[in-house]
């Protein structure tokens, strides 16, 4: 039987039950043990009872005689008083009465229509279930009661449970109205009567987790972008405060600044930025004018036309970067750079990284969406600005991974390698399964190495992912084999689950990941740093002997 159907009974056999059982065992005591012989008699006339005469109209017998156990057999004295007790009781029915009509004036307690989850579901429903779970209440806090009043008055307290246990009430309404007033005095002594009694509610509803969970995040991003205003408009910024606070992204209103002073284009120093931005803003200025009309020099005429082949393949699908205006800022970012740099010269693939600065840089001219804004609106001395930026910060960029682009490539091949032995290590079976296909590492990760994955993430995705590149002093470097890594991790199970070569190599050079969003990143880049923390500067760690 559940809780509350428990709880029901008690209501219509608690009183008549405990004084049954007070009384009787007052007259056991007096009594000597009876024989096993009268035993038996006495099971066996309870046995041979007419079942039929108990349920007949007018009959005197009244259900919810008390059960023993095996341990405790009925007595016939305890029957012969219970006989004489339940003659005499107030709570005897009229001869008018059956059983039929008494079950009718108590209501049920299973009858009456509770659902499977014991939720009432009618106010005529509710008001049975307010009296049936009353009683449960008033043990509950009236225990609590006990347990809070001083030892002063353990006597009161006595006199109270005496009365609980010797009461009779003639009715279910007096047995409600003592168990309202009991109520009333847990409840601060409210006018409760059974005409106005404690209504039955469920406890309120905590918040939902969704909006509480927005409300939380929009603090912590207030928040953070307080910090970040602080230490960007600080005297003297603390770099490597700055690293930490931007390594789990950083607000778009402020990523221009942080990202301009993590890649040392501008000072810490917050008197000589100013100056510094100007400075070298006409600086790349006068490289354009310098270097620029040399561009269909016979010297650079093919390190221009494959700049000016790769720019509209650079993002097609959006829309800011099949604008001619746009095309023209990254084919002068791109051959400036390419000519201030002849070890390496202009790569193919390195475009794409141009794409994150000017993003970024003009953003903070406008409130609409970048990648559908129309640069014609902006006024010249604005883009010129913007582009300046882009190509400093750009530079800073590939000051780090410049032998990514160098003859051969030594950077990318030395990172490929260096990524085939970390899965080996993380993950075996991955690493056997892309081996036994005979696939090469250098077919599906040459391409993250050269791109920096800008070409398997969202531009969003990616923005995200540079700001904790930013943050790590050698993020685009090292940190991006890790991240590489995690990523190969992250679809272990999908890679080991082709079978064929043509099966395995489509997954691993177009991994599903284009619809993700910065919490993917910030998975990403947490599993990154937990496997740079275990197996960096350790090439023996976790090897197999």
């Amino acid at each position: 039987m559940s809780e509350v159907a428990k709880d029901r009974l008690l209501v219509l056999g608690t009183r008549f039950a405990t004084y049954e059982h007070e009384n009787a065992k007052k007259n056991i005591s007096n009594q000597l043990p009876m024989s096993s012989s009268i035993l038996h008699q006495s099971v066996a006339n309870t046995a041979n009872t007419d079942k039929a005469s108990f349920w007949k109209k007018n009959s005197s017998k009244v259900p919810g005689r008390p059960v023993y156990g095996a341990q405790h057999p009925p007595l016939q004295a305890v029957d012969a008083h219970l006989a004489t007790y339940i003659k005499g009781s107030r709570m005897k029915f009229k001869n008018g009465n059956s059983f039929q009509d008494f079950e009718g004036s108590t209501l049920d307690a299973w009858d009456e229509g509770d659902d499977e989850s014991h939720l009432p579901s009618s106010p005529f429903r509710q008001s049975q279930n307010e009296e049936i779970c009353r009683p449960a209440l008033e043990r509950v806090n009236g225990d609590d009661l006990q347990d809070r009043q001083p030892q002063a008055s353990g006597i009161q307290g006595s006199g109270i449970q005496e009365e609980s246990r010797v009461s009779k009430p003639t009715s279910l309404k007096q047995m409600k109205l003592k168990i309202t007033e009991k109520l009333a005095k847990v409840h601060g002594n409210r006018n409760l009567s059974p005409e106005n009694e404690l209504p039955y509610s469920f406890p309120p509803q905590p918040p939902s987790p969704i909006h509480q969970s927005s409300a939380d995040m929009k603090d912590q991003e207030n928040s953070r972008l307080e910090k970040f205003g602080k230490m960007l408009a600080g005297p003297i910024t603390d770099i490597d405060q700055l690293r930490k606070l931007s390594w789990n992204g950083i607000p778009d209103v402020v990523r221009g600044n942080t990202w301009r002073l993590l890649s040392g284009y501008l000072p810490p120093n917050i008197d000589r930025r100013q100056e510094t931005l100007k400075r070298k803003q006409s600086e790349y200025h006068n490289f354009v004018l310098q270097y620029y009309p040399t561009r269909h020099d016979q010297l650079h005429e093919e390190t221009f036309r494959q700049i000016h082949i790769d720019i509209p393949r650079t993002n097609p699908l959006i829309p800011i970067f099949q604008q001619k205006v746009v095309q023209e800022i990254f084919e002068r970012i791109l051959f400036i750079w390419a000519i201030r740099h002849p070890a390496s010269g202009y790569v193919q693939g390195i475009n794409d990284l141009v794409v994150p600065f000017f993003m970024v840089f003009l953003a903070e001219h406008t409130d609409k969406e970048v990648q559908t804004y129309n640069v014609s609106n902006v006024k010249k001395e604005i883009l010129d600005m913007v582009e300046a930026d882009t190509f400093w910060c750009f530079s800073k960029l590939l000051d780090g991974i410049q032998d990514n682009y160098t003859f051969a490539q030594p950077g990318i091949q030395t990172k490929v390698n260096a990524l085939k032995n970390l899965v080996n290590r993380i993950d075996a079976p991955l690493n056997q399964h892309i081996s036994s296909h005979n696939i090469d590492y250098l077919q599906f990760t040459f391409r993250w190495m050269n791109n920096l994955l800008m070409r398997e993430l969202p531009l969003k995705a990616s923005i995200r992912l540079w700001d904790t590149y930013w943050a790590e002093k050698d993020g685009f470097a090292m940190f991006h084999l890790y991240v590489c890594a995690a990523l190969l991790k992250r679809f272990s199970n999908e890679i080991k689950s082709k079978t064929e070569f043509q099966g395995v190599m489509i997954l691993l050079q177009n991994l599903p990941c284009k619809d993700w969003n910065d919490d993917d990143i910030s998975c990403l880049v947490a599993e990154a740093f937990r496997l740079q923390f275990m197996f960096a500067d350790a090439p023996k760690h976790l090897s197999k002997k």
